[in-house]
């Protein structure tokens, strides 16, 4: 039978850094990786050779890019792994760091996310099987037609979806992370030219470059390195699936969220009344509504009316994608669902600053990626 994360030692993350999001630039990925893991390090109190394993997230740096970039901190000779799942594949990269800690294979794991940008192909383009769409239909066309669909169904208009990026927009202000950092009023997001549908510019995330790194370790770990326990948020689970075959036009993307969020909601033990902030897929900003409802935030087709209260602010009744979210911190690939962790665990240490939750104890990261595949994490600061 197979066994849930509870059912193994308790992995906790210890130290967290970033690099900013940002535009493409001639920084090298080596400092923009070097910078992340560093913070990561003096953030942990812990020196490199102290770290037993990495895996180092990336779609875009091509063959091999890890050892090169963190020898420069030593050659320890751990264990190294390159992980790619796009979107999700810094979300991937923490769940193999904290299901290797959690099995007892090592004490301290990295997850470490590092892209910039650069052409890509999806592999399903070279399967050597022809299809209706050939061409992929455009994400920007995906999302705007399921905007155009949840609009149908539930009443909400372009000033409803506009909401999401003025929100977005606002906490990214506040995040010296955030590749966007200015705050936008809706007259500034619903006027400009649409990309498609509802859809304009600013209701679509920036994909840049930048890095995020997460340090997990087991509580001996903890112990043994003299660690505060206190800034030390638990991971309570760690769940990803794939999609399945669903209903006609029931949106696969929130189908696969709520299957994956329901399946971590049992494993951690907890209920969506429980979660504090929250930290979820907003490449465009329909998708914010649509996972809420999925997630049991809300109820279905009440997300606009709830998002318009307030309920999702920063000192609401809980804080959606407080760092600004992919819409506002930006979207670089590898580094995004690990952005997503470091968002997470300062505001359970309430270490946040002016994007603070107040009382934050609780938080889950979200992240879908193309394929399609879905992975959730929900952390706990249990001191």
């Amino acid at each position: 039978m197979a066994k849930r994360l509870s059912a193994l030692r308790p992995v906790y993350v210890v130290g967290v850094g970033n690099h900013r999001y940002q535009k493409h630039s001639e920084t090298p990925y080596v400092t923009l990786g070097l910078t992340a893991v560093r913070s990561a390090l003096a953030d942990a109190g812990l020196v490199w050779p102290q770290v037993e394993s990495v895996f180092h997230a990336t779609c875009l740096l091509g063959m091999s890019p890890t050892r090169t970039m963190l020898r420069h901190l030593g050659a320890t000779g751990i264990p190294m792994q390159q992980v790619e799942n796009a979107s999700a594949s810094g979300s991937t990269a923490f769940r193999n760091a904290v299901l290797e800690v959690a099995s007892g294979i090592t004490d301290v794991s990295l997850a470490l996310g590092v892209d910039k940008p650069a052409p890509f192909v999806l592999g399903a383009s070279r399967n050597g099987l022809d299809t209706l769409e050939r061409d992929r239909v455009a994400a920007f066309t995906h999302f705007a037609l399921l905007a155009q669909t949840y609009g149908a169904e539930s009443g909400a208009g372009p000033e409803d979806f506009a909401r999401v990026a003025v929100k977005n927009h606002a906490n990214g202000a506040k995040n010296p992370f955030a590749q966007r950092q200015q705050a936008r009023t809706l007259a500034e997001v619903i006027e400009a030219p649409p990309v498609a549908g509802f859809l304009t510019p600013l209701q679509c995330c920036p994909v840049g470059e930048g890095a995020a790194a997460v340090i997990v370790a087991s509580a001996d770990a903890i112990r043994a390195h003299g660690l505060d326990p206190r800034r030390c948020p638990r991971v309570l689970s760690s769940t990803s699936r794939t999609e399945r075959v669903y209903e006609p036009a029931s949106g696969f993307d929130a189908a696969l969220t709520e299957e994956t969020v329901n399946a971590a909601y049992a494993e951690a033990g907890v209920s969506a009344a429980e979660l504090d902030v929250v930290e979820l897929h907003d490449a465009f900003s329909v998708e914010e509504l649509l996972y809420v409802e999925r997630m049991g935030l809300c109820a279905r087709g009440d997300g606009a009316r709830e998002l318009k209260a307030g309920a999702f602010d920063i000192g609401g009744r809980v804080a959606i994608s407080p760092s600004g979210g992919l819409l506002a911190m930006g979207h670089p690939l590898g580094p995004t669902g690990l952005g997503q962790v470091t968002e997470i665990a300062r505001q359970l240490r309430q270490e946040a600053e002016a994007r603070q939750h107040p009382g934050a104890r609780t938080g889950l990261a979200h992240m879908v990626g193309v394929g399609a595949v879905c992975l959730v994490h929900i952390l706990r600061n249990e001191a």
